[in-house]
């Protein structure tokens, strides 16, 4: 916890880590608890599944009854056939109108808990800290609004409709069976037991071995996004690079999961599907009934029965069956989601506080991604207004990681980060996040309008405004000479725009912004010489008269900032202007002469 006087009564203690916050939800509770409030439309939904599978089997028992009469009054009057004949079409009927009503109500349960949960999941996400979604990347997330939410929807609109008929059709179709014979109806259940064992034996590690395919999904997912975003570099140099192991490695787990799967399950699953047959049912009711039959104990009659009605009940196990299968997906998708939603959000402040400036301190901070290891450790420094404080050192030094916790990326384990002198963790996340432009080094576009990338700095601002901004940023001529102008359609990856263009881009989207607080993080990195150049002049209209914190690789870039901090193993190892810290000698002197080719 904070060791200063103002800062709010906020846990800072918890891992950044991908722990489980929800390691005592039960999985088999999360479906329960996210469908509770479409019990009452399930229940229904069930309700009607079981009538309309009931009315279903009807029209068979129908036929099996008109048989019946037939074989054991083969000459007499048989106005009773017409009776059974109209119970079955009747049944028929029945069968369609509820079967069809469950569907709708099923479905309407299903769009109306999925939208309700798709909001949910959006506005928690909207709530948990920006630095989660570093360490969890963006495979989470697509997983809990796609294939979480679509296993969700196969158990509701689908599974458990199948389930409740297929209970319904064992039990209407057991009765009827004892009513015309105890023994053949043992048999037929004899058959589907066996089914019911075999498969259960073929399900008994079903989470272990999907566990293991997710996973292995999830990396292919994420080598396949690399390999895309990579494909000219791999092209360059050939398939032998570690992208491509890294694809080739993740198929290959998917394969052996697969196949280790497919290996301890052919065999019972295979004799699950035999005995879970028409065919099965159908030879062992036969062979049965032709003894019983040569006995004398049953008459042909009967027999048909059996041939009619039992024959016809492995139609409904077997989508049972599968959708048994969806319900254990469902199960896990639901846990999946929960775990989601049980992430502890960002904590606002009870007593939010307005800071009285702009100027930035950071206070004997410290932090720690899983609670050992330290990545800043007791760092004291002043920013500013009007200052530009550039943040430098070597690969891994902590630099990114002291400049996430002003924008509250992730809370400091230990001292305060402040701004106008008032705790971060004391101003509402969305104020803070409106005080400060933050430019990234990995450009941000959306699917939308050239106009509307940069519109994203202030909604409500004009076209006019939006020009103006271009304007500012250096890219106003680039985008007048696109197909469309500031109504050209970009895509996540900036179309036909360069990579100085795309991050000029977003600097027009922070410019028009106005926040009084720059964070700019690593901006020109990866561009070249030309490109660099321009982002510079963007950044410094930027920067006019803002408090502006820099985080550098090329140290030409920041050497007229007014403060340099340098870096080292998460310690502030010197700090100081350029001149100075040349004088010194120290690391900041020797990045120097490394990066301008002059032996130290």
């Amino acid at each position: 916890m904070s060791t200063t006087p103002d800062a709010p009564a906020v846990d800072t203690s918890r891992s950044y880590q991908e722990a489980d916050p929800s390691a005592g939800l039960a999985k088999s509770g999360a479906l329960a608890r996210l469908l509770a409030p479409i019990r009452t439309h399930l229940v229904i939904c069930a309700v009607l599944s079981s009538l309309s599978a009931a009315a279903g089997i009807v029209p068979y028992i129908a036929v099996a009854e008109i048989a019946r009469i037939m074989l054991e009054d083969p000459t007499g009057a048989h106005s009773a056939i017409w009776t059974w004949v109209g119970i079955g079409a009747a049944g028929a009927s029945v069968w369609l109108v509820l079967l069809v009503q469950s569907s709708r109500v099923g479905h309407y349960a299903d769009a109306a808990i999925l939208h309700d949960l798709r909001v949910r999941i959006v506005r928690h996400l909207g709530a948990l800290p920006l630095g989660w979604f570093r360490l969890a990347g963006s495979g989470r997330v697509k997983r809990a609004m796609t294939g979480d939410l679509e296993e969700m929807h196969e158990v509701i609109a689908h599974a458990l409709g199948q389930l409740t008929g297929a209970v319904t059709v064992m039990a209407v179709g057991t009765g009827y069976l004892f009513f015309v014979d105890v023994r053949m109806t043992l048999i037929a259940l004899g058959v589907l037991g066996l089914m019911a064992v075999c498969y259960r034996v073929s399900m008994r590690s079903m989470t272990t071995h999907m566990n293991r395919l997710t996973a292995a999904d999830a990396r292919i997912s994420a080598a396949s996004v690399e390999y895309a975003d990579g494909i000219q570099v791999v092209k360059t140099f050939g398939t032998g690079g570690r992208v491509l192991r890294r694809f080739d490695d993740a198929v290959d787990e998917h394969t052996q999961a697969f196949a280790a799967w497919v290996a301890e399950v052919r065999y019972s699953s295979a004799a699950a599907r035999l005995f879970g047959s028409e065919m099965a049912v159908l030879t062992a009711m036969t062979a049965a009934g032709l003894t019983f039959v040569d006995h004398g104990s049953l008459g042909v009659a009967d027999l048909v029965a059996f041939l009619v009605v039992a024959v016809g009940m492995p139609n409904s196990i077997l989508p049972a069956v599968t959708a048994s299968q969806g319900v254990r997906k469902g199960r896990m998708g639901a846990a999946n989601i929960e775990r989601l939603l049980a992430r502890p959000p960002l904590p606002e402040p009870e007593l939010p506080r307005a800071p009285s400036g702009h100027g930035v301190e950071f206070d004997r901070v410290s932090f720690s991604y899983d609670g050992v290891t330290t990545a800043v450790d007791k760092i004291s420094a002043v920013c500013a207004p009007g200052q530009v404080t550039a943040i430098v050192g070597p690969s891994g030094a902590g630099k990114s990681t002291l400049a996430s916790l002003l924008p509250r990326f992730y809370d400091v384990s230990d001292g305060a980060v402040r701004i106008g002198g008032v705790d971060v963790r004391s101003i509402p996340s969305a104020e803070l996040l409106a005080s400060m432009s933050l430019v990234f080094q990995d450009v941000a576009l959306l699917r939308d309008s050239v106009a509307e990338n940069i519109r994203i700095g202030r909604p409500g601002a004009t076209d006019e405004e939006v020009r103006r901004a271009a304007a500012a940023a250096h890219i106003y001529e680039v985008i007048e000479q696109l197909p469309d102008g500031y109504d050209t359609l970009l895509d996540a990856g900036g179309g036909s725009l360069s990579g100085g263009e795309r991050q000029r881009l977003t600097i027009a989207r922070a410019i028009l912004s106005g926040a009084p607080i720059v964070v700019l993080d690593e901006a020109t990195a990866a561009l070249d010489a030309d490109s660099e150049s321009a982002v510079q002049d963007a950044l410094a209209t930027l920067a006019t008269g803002k408090t502006v914190i820099v985080i550098a690789h090329r140290l030409h870039t920041i050497a007229g900032a007014d403060q340099i901090l340098v870096l080292d193993n998460g310690r502030l190892a010197e700090r100081g202007r350029h001149d100075e810290l040349l004088a010194r000698d120290g690391l900041y002197a020797r990045m120097w002469a490394a990066q301008e080719g002059v032996l130290a």
